[in-house]
């Protein structure tokens, strides 16, 4: 009795393979819908053929590696190093024309204003994302707590007091003015879906654990002058434009190349 084909198959790139418990360990780092599980096997194993045609016209080119420090205490492996070198001899991104960056100033606006203002009130049940027994016993306290204060708006800041893991308590949950940035991504996302004065439908999920939230007030920074930000935007261009330019190098890579077990063309 022959065995059984393996669920996910070895790749092979150029005839050197890539295991599929490679793959596995790698589709970690990739995200997926959940009722898509393949498809962070695929990004995965996408990543390291990629990454292993890099390597491979590296040595091709005899690049040797000269690992840079990243920053304090973290330095390159020899691998980073030749991809590195790889693509800053191989990518020539397009010069950003300054007809490029007001296009992109003047169909984008909201992109380049001052910092919004921002006066939020908050109730934390902290949680540890990587406990996922706490987080979910959080997220169902939250639920309990949003319910009652949809019934009792006028209770946010006495149930702060009562529950809130935050030090923001003793103020009834008060966070105090903040700015564009004090806070992290998600939670500065919920505040820029609110009115004033609303609560937020829905708990709140952060590194920190589950909030519930209530704008109660917020200014929305104006557009900033093109000469105050066009440098920065000329930077934005020239990063999509290295980008572009990575990706269609890697392309041909993966042309002139054969790879088993993966479709690449996605």
């Amino acid at each position: 009795m022959s065995n059984p084909k393996p669920l996910m198959p070895d790749v092979l790139v150029n005839g050197v393979t890539i295991s599929a418990a490679d793959i596995a360990a790698e589709a970690q780092n990739h995200n997926a819908p959940k009722n898509k599980p393949g498809w962070a096997w695929k990004s995965g194993a996408r990543a390291l053929v990629i990454r292993e045609l890099l390597m491979q016209e590296a040595r091709k080119r005899d690049l040797q590696p000269a690992p840079k420090e990243l920053e304090p205490g973290k330095v390159e492996t020899d691998d980073e190093s030749l991809i590195r070198l790889l693509l800053e001899l191989a990518v020539t991104p397009e010069t950003p024309k300054e007809a490029e960056v007001a296009k992109v100033y003047a169909e984008h606006p909201d992109m380049f204003r001052a910092p919004t203002l921002y006066e939020p009130t908050h109730i934390l049940f902290a949680a540890d994302p990587s406990d996922t027994e706490a987080r979910e016993a959080a997220y169902k306290k939250a639920e309990a707590a949003l319910t009652t204060l949809t019934k009792q708006p006028n209770a946010f800041g006495t149930l702060a007091r009562e529950v809130s893991d935050c030090p923001s308590k003793e103020n009834g949950g008060q966070l105090g003015q903040m700015v564009s940035g004090d806070t992290v991504p998600e939670f500065e996302r919920a505040m820029d879906a609110l009115e004033e004065g609303q609560l937020c439908p829905a708990p709140v999920p952060t590194r920190y654990g589950i909030h519930l939230l209530r704008l109660d007030a917020k200014a929305v920074g104006d557009v900033l002058p093109f000469e105050a930000v066009k440098s920065q935007i000329s930077e934005m261009v020239e990063k999509a434009n290295w980008a572009k330019a990575a990706n269609g190098f890697v392309q041909i890579l993966v042309e002139k190349s054969k790879i088993s077990g993966v479709d690449m063309a996605a």
